[in-house]
């Protein structure tokens, strides 16, 4: 075979030149049996007879063996090490070209060297591009679109993966496809051959691909991808499958405007139709699949107008479902489920309807299995729900005579600063405008204690923010002296002080109303504090600030504290 390979580059060299064409045609098929037989092997020997520079004269229009000529090109671009060596040799241009032919085995061929030469080779792409590859190969997918029989099919699935080999993972040459108009051609040949498997995966992956890009969403947003996506998944069986489409299907709702498409697609009826055929499967594929599942749930809820409309005032049947996965015994769905009632608790009718039809106890049940156990991402998603909740006024009273404030206590051991943040969060809003409650807390000494702590979180900016707010809100909603006093012993106020010089303006603005309310309510203990931390000096500074409401409340915090020191 060795010698004969060798005799076949000797003939060739000849035969290329003079182009007779018999023994021309019996060399390239001799070549493409040992590329059959052995590809990497008699790829090196193709580059070391430097046959490869003569290829170029044989692609040429008027070349009658041009398709056999692109197919070897194919076959050796298999291997990484022939990709540059094909764009040295100037096959690049000869190629496009072809891709003006009428016949469909040219097209074919041609098609399959340049999407090989392609394949993750940076100067592959640079080639194609610059000789303008890619608008022939879309022009070509427009006009060959509506065709189905099977030659036509593999055709298109060719093209589909050259554009793909082209353009993965390369963020200028995607734009420059979706500048192309690529996206509503490829929804369109996903629509027309969804019976076809491998184009259909085609599509898929360039979707896949191509929706990572911001600049694509409006483009997806403007076709009927969602209905196609959903009638597609409806039909799949397989997990791989599936997973493929889930693998377009997220990137894309993370806009909005494709997130109602979805929802009126159907998606969430299939969504929970997987939750329920998967909740108890200990199979691998199924919890992958659940989990997925599940997050693309919360994802549609993370639209106003999706969420609204699956909400239905709290009627509707998927918010229903949604309820029955929080006192599930499956983690990942006692998860979705949390994430997606705060999802819905964005609005104050959404979150009143919610309070009043006994969520919160749902949520403080939850929260209830994971205080020893601590499954730290289902303790963040039931207190961000909790949080949200119990941002309507109305909502605050009926959520602290329900007993929240305990069952939020019961993480601050924690060492979680997610969960730390959420926490305090979620007091925060609660004891807003509520004096008795703002009381209650400030009173407790392991609170304010652990609150002090915190608020020299130095490595959790958010955890440090939140600690010196709820602070202050202690003192601003209880008003009270005893509050006060647990806040002074614990060492507490300097960290008003230093918040007062925050960078943010409501920060500040908190932290002085607290420093008056201390001065105003007149206590012995507190002389000491004032002139040790000098925060007259703070005070004063903050009396110029550009912002007129610190520096009004910088003005009176001063004039109390100079009155009382």
């Amino acid at each position: 075979m060795a010698d004969n390979l060798s005799d076949t580059l000797k003939k060739l060299k000849i035969t290329a030149v003079d182009k007779t064409e018999d023994s021309l045609e019996g060399c390239l098929d001799c070549l493409l049996q040992a590329l059959a037989q052995n590809n990497t092997e008699t790829s090196e020997k193709i580059q070391a007879s430097g046959i490869l520079q003569l290829f170029a004269s044989l692609l040429t229009p008027q070349s009658s063996c041009k398709a056999k000529v692109a197919n070897i090109i194919a076959e050796v671009a298999k291997n990484e090490f022939m990709r540059i060596p094909c764009v040295d040799a100037g096959l690049i241009s000869p190629l496009v070209q072809l891709l003006n032919s009428k016949d469909q085995e040219v097209l074919l061929q041609t098609g399959r060297a340049l999407g090989n030469i392609c394949y993750d080779s940076h100067e592959g792409r640079s080639a194609v591009d610059q000789a303008g590859g890619a608008q022939i190969v879309i022009d070509h997918l427009r006009s060959l679109c509506s065709i189905t029989d099977p030659a036509n099919e593999k055709l298109l699935t060719v093209f589909c993966g050259m554009l793909m080999n082209y353009s993965n993972e390369n963020d200028s040459l995607q734009a420059q496809l979706i500048n192309m108009g690529v996206i509503p051609t490829l929804v369109k040949l996903l629509g027309i051959h969804c019976q076809n498997a491998a184009l259909t995966e085609m599509c898929l992956v360039a979707f896949g691909n191509l929706a990572e890009l911001e600049s694509s969403k409006e483009q997806f947003a403007s076709t009927n991808i969602a209905e196609e996506l959903v009638k597609l998944f409806k039909k799949q069986i397989e997990h791989d499958k599936r997973e493929m489409i889930f693998e377009v299907l997220a990137p894309l709702a993370e806009n909005d405007a494709i997130k109602l498409q979805l929802v009126e697609a159907g998606l969430v009826e299939c969504l929970l139709e997987i939750v329920q055929q998967k909740v108890d499967s200990d199979k691998e594929d199924d919890i992958t699949e659940l989990k997925t599942g599940s997050d693309l749930m919360v994802l549609l809820l993370l639209g106003d107008e999706s969420m609204q409309k699956l909400f239905e005032g709290g009627k509707g049947s998927v918010f229903q479902r949604v309820l029955s996965w929080i006192p599930s015994n499956n983690h990942q769905l006692q998860l979705a489920g949390a994430l997606a009632i705060a999802n819905f608790a964005r609005n104050d009718a959404n979150c009143i309807h919610m309070v009043d039809n006994g969520i919160v106890e749902k949520l403080m049940d939850l929260l209830d299995r994971h205080v020893e156990d601590g499954n730290v991402t289902v303790q963040h998603a039931a207190l961000s729900a909790l949080r949200n909740l119990a941002i309507p006024v109305i909502n605050k009273a009926k959520m602290l005579s329900a007993g929240v404030t305990e069952a939020v206590l019961k993480f601050l051991k924690s060492e979680m600063p997610p969960v730390q943040f959420k926490l305090l969060g979620t007091l925060r809003m609660l004891i807003d405008a509520q004096a008795e409650a703002a009381e209650q807390l400030g009173k407790n000494v392991k609170l304010v204690e652990r609150l002090v702590e915190w608020c020299e979180a130095k490595d959790h900016a958010g955890v440090m923010g939140e600690s010196n707010r709820l602070l202050s809100a202690l003192i601003r909603h209880s008003k009270s002296k005893d509050v006060i006093k647990t806040i002074v012993q614990s060492g507490g106020i300097k960290h008003l002080v230093t918040m007062a010089t925050s960078e943010h303006v409501i920060m500040q603005n908190e932290a002085l109303v607290a420093l008056a309310l201390i001065a105003a309510l007149e206590l012995e203990c507190l002389h000491k504090e004032v002139q040790d931390l000098a925060f007259l000096d703070v005070v004063s500074k903050l009396r110029s600030h550009e912002n007129k409401s610190v520096a009004q409340q910088a003005s009176l915090t001063e004039q109390r504290l100079t009155v009382e020191s």
